[in-house]
């Protein structure tokens, strides 16, 4: 549904974007993952054509965005990561304006309106001012402003930054039945824990440029990494450590902490081994702690760092 191809935009002499390609099938939410200041933003708003790249192509439904902006705007729905409300207007006046951008026919956006302010579960405020709201509930005003003109692909940059956990399991359950009812999706994120949730394909992106792209089994293919398996261990002494090290060079032992980490490619399949050994071996376990792979470790793996806000 979605080509980007090549795709590159500087300003002055900040390379935003450096020659990013990837597609979006129809229905999928794509996640576009990493730091502030990695690109993510610019990225979408060459997607939604606020943005002209400097080289390189974007073709959304057979639409390249360079012929045809116009229509792009009418088959897609924008959350910006910046509230774009009018304090002052109710909640039902907001979304009336905004969808008059779309120069809907009156009775069909009064409708659309109401309907939307019932899907994102706040149409009892429909009549309170914006400025009286939460920022979680503001959140969710954007994202139904976004939705008035029916898009059938929608971009949600940062949905959730200071939100709070009500608020923010409301904006799930809203992208759950967006996607459920088959809209296409685009979300920005620098929390591995969303994209990790929700997103069928995930992009990883650093200082303008994607690290690597795919579905996490493939991205974990992709960066090799592994369960993690720390042993404490009640009490042990050198002979015993070597001891386990010799039957398994990757364990690697703190002295510190009196603890041993082995990294593994199956927890439930490699844990009885290891256990084994450990005790075979003389050691004397106090207690085990698992870790599977998760989007934090292959995000490590592939970086070499963690994910900074």
């Amino acid at each position: 549904m979605i080509q980007v191809r090549s795709l590159s935009k500087s300003f002055g002499k900040i390379e935003a974007v450096k020659d990013v390609s990837f597609n979006i099938e129809k229905g999928e939410i794509f996640g576009i993952l990493g730091p502030n200041g990695a690109g993510k933003s610019t990225i979408v708003n060459i997607l939604n054509t606020l943005l002209r790249a400097d080289s390189g192509d974007v073709v959304i439904d057979g639409i390249n965005t360079r012929d045809d902006g116009k229509k792009i705007k009418l088959i897609m729905g924008v959350v910006p990561q910046e509230i774009s409300l009018y304090e002052e207007l109710t909640a039902y006046e907001n979304l009336m304006f905004w969808g008059g951008l779309y120069r809907i026919p009156k009775a069909e956006l009064k409708e659309n309106a109401l309907k939307t302010l019932d899907f994102v579960d706040l149409l009892n405020r429909k009549d309170d001012r914006i400025n009286t709201f939460s920022g979680g509930m503001k959140r969710r005003i954007n994202i139904a402003c976004s939705l008035l003109h029916k898009p059938r692909i929608l971009i949600l940059d940062e949905p959730t930054v200071g939100v709070d956990p009500q608020n923010r399991n409301h904006i799930f359950e809203v992208i759950g039945r967006l996607n459920d009812g088959g809209m296409t999706i685009i979300y920005t994120t620098h929390y591995l824990e969303e994209a990790e949730r929700f997103c069928d394909t995930i992009s990883i992106i650093d200082m303008g440029r994607i690290i690597a792209r795919g579905t996490l089994k493939e991205l974990r293919k992709i960066s090799d990494a592994k369960d993690l398996i720390t042993v404490k261990l009640a009490g042990s002494d050198c002979d015993t450590v070597e001891r386990i090290k010799s039957e398994n060079p990757s364990v690697v032992y703190d002295i510190h902490t009196n603890t041993i980490k082995v990294e593994c490619d199956n927890i439930v399949r490699d844990i009885p081994a290891i256990i084994n050994r450990i005790q075979n071996s003389g050691g004397v376990i106090e207690r085990i702690h698992t870790r599977g792979t998760s989007l934090e470790s292959i995000y490590l793996k592939l970086t070499g760092k963690e994910l900074r806000d």
